[in-house]
């Protein structure tokens, strides 16, 4: 299959959201409010994605929401989308020196260390209701992450005699596990919603993948028939969360996801741990229509890319305008993990019609060339 690199990308991206990706996991930004504001969302989330993003949010506020999300992300390191793309193009039968020389410059951006594409998403169908300070919810989602690397270093032979071409082989390996989960969420608000505390159950049904695809010059680099064949297990999840408001413009949050170390049956055999997450976050409200937010991971999550590790740092303002027609989102984040990587740019947008609610919201790395979009729709009593 010969493809361009964004549609290399989109593949891996669409396989991450689908049967496919997470383990031991980087924490994935769920929603398009969250991703317009650099993926913030510990202690502003409120609606019904807060069953995933804190449990405590939903008893932050009394309304019933009922909403439908889907996004992923894509993170190219080192440009190997371009180096690929490049070995793709190659053509063989070029037995020239030049030629010999370009296929080497190519397997050394195939083999720098570090080159490797990470992807994750998520989707699912949110609910939150409430009875006085009481609230609850539910979601019905699918949580992925995955990633490509190179296994075996790729190499170029020179023609081995009159008509033989120039050859350049070798591996890459894909990993992944799709959760796919029913998540069940109780939250309580004492004293006026200065504080609230909340708990998530989940049933999760893991996909774990391991596969390998060729990586040969002048042919396309396959993607989608190489995950291998999933091995299926199930288990639980507990997340647990709180939210601390000392006055009506500030909101400090705090949520610990998969503390019980949910554990999952790896492909070729093994075992799949998710280890637990703590994020923390603050909301600020200067006045009534303007939000300044930030999270920070305070653990380092291991991604399913050797040596690659996740802990973001997040940033983010949402401004609203005419009672929330519309909602204007910036934001910014940051692998603290890689000091390398740049501030990501994220932007989004809100409207809302009465009841109901339509947001867009993504991000693109200029530098690794790596996206992340959001969008949801939604219904708000």
């Amino acid at each position: 299959m010969h493809s361009s690199y964004p549609l290399r990308i989109g593949l891996l991206l669409i396989l991450s959201a689908w049967p496919s990706f997470v383990s031991a996991a980087e924490f994935v930004i769920s929603g398009p409010r969250a991703m317009g504001m650099g993926g913030a969302g510990v202690a502003v989330t409120t609606n019904a994605l807060a069953t995933y993003w804190n449990p405590a949010g939903l008893a932050m506020t009394q309304t019933v929401d009922i909403r439908l999300q889907g996004g992923g992300q894509a993170t190219d390191r080192l440009g190997i989308g371009d180096a690929l793309h490049d070995l793709e193009n190659f053509n063989p039968n070029d037995t020239s020196a030049a030629n010999l020389g370009e296929a080497q410059l190519i397997a050394d951006r195939i083999n720098r260390p570090g080159a490797t594409v990470s992807v994750n998403g998520s989707a699912g169908l949110y609910f939150k209701g409430h009875l006085g300070e009481h609230a609850f919810g539910f979601n019905a989602s699918d949580v992925a992450t995955g990633g490509g690397f190179v296994s075996t270093p790729v190499t170029v032979t020179p023609p081995i005699g009159p008509g033989s071409p120039v050859t350049i082989t070798g591996q890459m390996a894909l990993r992944g596990l799709e959760a796919r989960q029913l998540a069940f969420s109780y939250a309580y608000a004492f004293a006026d919603k200065t504080f609230s505390i909340g708990i998530t159950a989940k049933v999760i049904q893991g996909a774990a993948y391991n596969g390998s695809t060729a990586l040969q010059g002048g042919s396309g680099v396959s993607t989608t028939d190489h995950f291998g064949k999933p091995n299926i297990s199930t288990t639980y999840g507990i997340d647990i969360g709180a939210i601390y408001r000392p006055s009506s413009w500030v909101r400090f949050g705090v949520v610990a996801k998969d503390i019980n170390k949910p554990t999952f049956d790896a492909a070729g055999g093994g075992e799949l741990k998710l280890e637990p997450q703590v994020r923390v976050g603050v909301a600020i409200n200067p006045y009534s229509t303007l939000t300044l937010t930030a999270d920070v991971d305070a653990t380092s999550n291991k991604t399913f890319i050797p040596g690659v590790k996740s802990q973001l740092l997040s940033l983010g303002l949402e401004q609203t305008i005419l009672s929330e027609f519309l909602s204007f989102r910036i934001g910014t984040f940051k692998n603290m993990q890689d000091a390398s990587t740049p501030f990501v740019p994220t932007a989004g947008l809100g409207m809302r019609w009465f009841n109901f609610r339509a947001d867009a919201g993504g991000g693109y790395d200029f530098r690794e060339k790596g996206a992340l979009v959001s969008a949801s729709i939604s219904l708000t009593f």
